[in-house]
C-alpha cells in the first residue's frame, strides 16, 4: 500500500494584538478548510465562523473552501473589517476633512500671484 505524499503548507489567523501561524504537513489534495480545520484554530478562537463573517485567502488572494493546496501555500483567515471603507471616505468627505496621500503629510501649494 503506497503511503499518501505530503505537502507543507501555513495556515495564518491574525487579530489586533497577536499573529498565528501554524506550519503543518498535509496530505496531497487538501483543500482551504481542512487545512484550517488541521490547524485548530476553529477550536481555539471562536469567532471564527468559515461559511459566514470570515474570508479566507491564499497568500493574499481570497480562495473559496473547496481549493486544493499546493506546496507552500499559507492559508490566511480574514477577520471581518470593523468599518466599510466606502462609508469611511463618505464621513470624512462630508465632515469636509482633507485625506492625504503617503505617511501622513499633506503637500504644501505655494502660490505665486
Amino acid at each position: 500500500m503506497a503511503e499518501q505524499q505530503k505537502i507543507k503548507v501555513e495556515v495564518a489567523y491574525a487579530l489586533p494584538e497577536e499573529q498565528q501561524i501554524r506550519a503543518l504537513k498535509v496530505d496531497l489534495g487538501t483543500t482551504v478548510e481542512q487545512a484550517i480545520v488541521l490547524s485548530g484554530f476553529l477550536d481555539h478562537y471562536a469567532d471564527i465562523e468559515l461559511n459566514k463573517t470570515n474570508k479566507v485567502g491564499i497568500f493574499g488572494k481570497l480562495a473559496k473552501l473547496d481549493k486544493v493546496l499546493q506546496e507552500g501555500d499559507r492559508v490566511e483567515i480574514y477577520r471581518p473589517l470593523q468599518a466599510d471603507p466606502k462609508e469611511v471616505r463618505r464621513k470624512r468627505a462630508a465632515e469636509g476633512k482633507v485625506m492625504t496621500k503617503g505617511a501622513g503629510s499633506k503637500a504644501k501649494v505655494d502660490s505665486k500671484d
